[in-house]
């Protein structure tokens, strides 16, 4: 929190807890530092795409910006932390992808190099975790897949062998986690793989995920 420029210790005091009411200051002290990434990466994005007025427009309401580009969204978010009210995390989202190919350009790469530490995708009819627990573990031994959950399975956490990220399964959301950042193309890249992964245990639950 100290590290906004907005912030002044002669005058503030850091929250020790997440409401409305810290939210709100957070918001205020968070205005300028989201207006300047946000301009920032409006022009960055305008000249490497060469996207005419209508195509791209950035709205900024602290604490959230957002970039919409004729062929992506783009949203920067402060938030308190739950942990520690007295500290903010910023979360950078790409969404809205007009197509797999727009992932591939370069320029979106050099972009957001290094930006992006996890694909979360929304599953519209949802799965039972422990259906996909079950459909790992009766996988034969050397499947390449392996399964870690908690005793209550409200979770699990998939690995796949040659691929960095661990997919977690809460049966409404599959998130692949990333070990270090990464840009646009990479992640693609290793979700190719997990769903090449899945697809090969002829598994239905399984290939039926992604």
């Amino acid at each position: 929190m100290k590290a906004l420029g907005a912030f002044r210790k002669q005058h503030h005091t850091v929250p020790d807890a997440v409401n409305a009411a810290t939210s709100a200051f957070l918001a205020k002290l968070c205005a300028g530092e989201l207006a300047d990434e946000g301009e920032a990466l409006f022009q960055r994005v305008r000249t490497a795409f060469g996207y005419k007025r209508a195509e791209l427009a950035l709205d900024v309401a602290s604490p959230h910006a957002v970039l919409t580009a004729r062929d992506f969204v783009f949203e920067i978010g402060y938030a308190l932390d739950e942990r520690e009210p007295a500290e903010f995390v910023v979360t950078r989202t790409l969404h809205g992808v007009a197509s797999p190919d727009v992932l591939e350009r370069p320029e979106l790469d050099e972009l957001f190099a290094g930006v992006f530490g996890a694909i979360v995708f929304g599953l519209g009819k949802g799965v039972r975790v422990d259906a996909v627990i079950d459909a790992v573990e009766a996988l034969p031994d050397g499947a390449g897949l392996t399964v870690n959950y908690p005793s209550n399975c409200a979770q699990c956490v998939l690995t796949v062998d040659g691929v960095a990220a661990e997919v977690v399964c809460d049966g409404s959301t599959l998130e692949m986690r990333f070990p270090r950042p990464g840009s646009p193309r990479e992640l693609g890249q290793e979700f190719l793989a997990v769903c090449a992964a899945f697809a090969l245990t002829k598994s239905r639950v399984l290939a039926g995920l992604i």
